[in-house]
């Protein structure tokens, strides 16, 4: 199956209008901006996900030599769950990453 034409192309930047010093100022700036905030978000855990399942598909596969096997996966894992998920956004960086 191939791509469907005529589907919707979604902006993928942050909105021009969006004052972060003023939030408030314009609201329908505000409502997008977090929109972007949360599809973001979402973005970054079902990548978190999938290497999960590659992480899992890898243990299975390897059996006793999956630590020098999938090494480099669970660090892809490790490093793409750092700060990813909702309520985070408010505790220092030094307790989950960047």
């Amino acid at each position: 199956m191939g791509r469907k034409k005529g589907l919707p192309e979604f902006e993928e930047s942050a909105p021009d209008g969006f004052d972060p010093e003023n939030p408030y100022k314009d609201p329908v700036a505000m409502v997008e901006m977090r929109e972007h905030i949360v599809r973001e978000k979402w973005i970054h855990i079902e990548k978190a996900k999938i290497l999960r399942e590659k992480v899992k598909w890898c243990y299975r596969v390897e059996g006793v030599n999956h630590y020098q096997k999938c090494r480099h996966l669970v660090q892809q894992y490790l490093d793409a769950t750092r700060g990813v998920g909702w309520g985070k956004d408010h505790r220092p960086i030094s307790l989950h990453g960047e």
